[in-house]
């Protein structure tokens, strides 16, 4: 068959959400479709800081990261879009406003609250992400005077998130992704953004992409190629844009849905 460029979301379809782990099933799919002359890319709301040490055992060729605001193929970085200074400065600002916590991030480093959060979903990823990496421990948020690309922030009874979607909604695309969670990214950037990107600088037609994903955030990819893998527990928002439906990440979902389209 022709050779393809596949893209897939991390978090719940790489990933495990429950293990946290990668199945072998999975690293030896993507293995062999690189041996067979197939381009693998992961596709993330994820910055590169947070993702290219954490994935480093996966085998790709390339990475579109903070929802396709920095694309990075074979080592090198082909393009990266952060907010501007003013713009940084005034969604600290309103995210204080409106009562929201969360993580601001950046290409080099993670943000978050110099307090403890009252959302335990935040002091989480601190932990996780400060053990693990060293992100998140230099700066804080309220400190400022820095550049970011994206957000992702919860709210709760207290938040006026009403009042914070008015107040970016000019530069930011606010993604629901349920229970009270936002992920806010540059508007004119996308998953899919970072994929058409991708598709003309290789020089490939439709037909040779393929996506793979489970979440909101994968929305717009699922909206834009034509080849699209579901994983069994996936947002529902997908359904109308997915062509295939796979078993779960657990189950060998990414190794049955490559054997399917005959990538392996």
């Amino acid at each position: 068959m022709n050779k393809a460029a596949l893209f897939f979301d991390v978090d719940g379809t790489l990933i495990d959400e429950q293990t946290k782990i990668v199945p072998e099933s999975t690293l030896r799919a993507l293995k062999q479709a690189r041996e067979n002359g197939h381009l693998v890319f992961i596709n993330t709301g994820r910055t590169s800081c947070n993702t290219l040490d954490s994935m480093k055992h996966i085998p790709v060729d390339g990475y579109v990261c903070g929802c396709g605001t920095e694309i990075i193929y074979q080592g090198n970085v082909l393009m990266h879009s952060t907010l501007t200074k003013e713009q940084c400065r005034r969604y600290i600002q309103v995210i204080q406003e409106c009562r929201m916590e969360g993580v601001l991030e950046a290409s080099d480093d993670l943000y978050f609250p110099q307090n403890s959060s009252r959302f335990p979903e935040i002091e989480d990823i601190r932990q996780r992400m400060g053990k693990a990496w060293g992100l998140g421990c230099k700066k804080y948020i309220e400190d400022g005077g820095f550049i970011y690309d994206k957000m992702f922030l919860l709210s709760d009874q207290t938040s006026d998130v009403v009042k914070f979607i008015k107040e970016v909604r000019d530069d930011l695309a606010v993604i629901d992704r349920r229970h009270g969670s936002y992920e806010c990214i540059q508007k004119q950037y996308t998953k899919a953004t970072g994929i058409e990107y991708m598709r003309k600088y290789l020089g490939y037609d439709m037909d040779q992409i393929y996506v793979f994903g489970d979440s909101s955030n994968d929305l717009a990819m699922f909206e834009y190629a034509t080849h699209t893998v579901a994983m069994k527990e996936h947002d529902s928002v997908l359904d109308p844009y997915t062509e295939y439906v796979t078993d779960s990440v657990m189950n060998d979902g990414i190794e049955k849905a490559m054997k399917h389209y005959q990538l392996i």
